[in-house]
């Protein structure tokens, strides 16, 4: 996929509303589904699929970001446990999915891709307030 075909290069995806902050070369966003309370994505500045293809540097400083977001998320949510996922199947571009696993998880054990359910979308001022209380945590 070239960078004019990227929905993320676009700004077509993730949605403006949805951003939280910018950590070093990358921007968190807030995910349009939050049946898991706090589900992030940490979005490359830049158009790369493969973490390989980053120089060490680079990769270096995204992998600060993502843990910078992951405690600002395990802090917020009271998470016993952070999921990582890089996928990119969907989208081939540098996207890591940050999901705050929390005591009342309905899947403790399995991955949240697995459980079917109705996507929860945030009323605009709801999601400003998560938006908000993750953006405090990483000042």
């Amino acid at each position: 996929m070239s960078q004019a075909e990227c929905r993320a290069c676009r700004g077509d995806w993730p949605p403006a509303a949805a951003f939280i902050a910018a950590r070093g070369p990358a921007k968190a966003y807030l995910h349009d589904d939050q049946f898991f309370p706090g589900w992030t994505v940490l979005v490359l500045d830049r158009h790369v699929t493969e973490l390989y293809e980053l120089g060490r540097a680079e990769r270096d400083a995204l992998m600060e970001a993502v843990s910078d977001v992951a405690r600002a998320l395990a802090g917020e949510y009271r998470a016993v446990k952070i999921n990582y996922e890089l996928l990119g199947n969907q989208l081939p571009h540098i996207h890591w999915h940050l999901i705050p696993r929390t005591p009342g998880d309905p899947i403790p054990r399995a991955p949240v891709w697995t459980l079917p359910h109705e996507p929860r979308a945030l009323a605009p001022a709801e999601q400003r307030t998560r938006i908000e209380a993750i953006r405090s945590r990483l000042r």
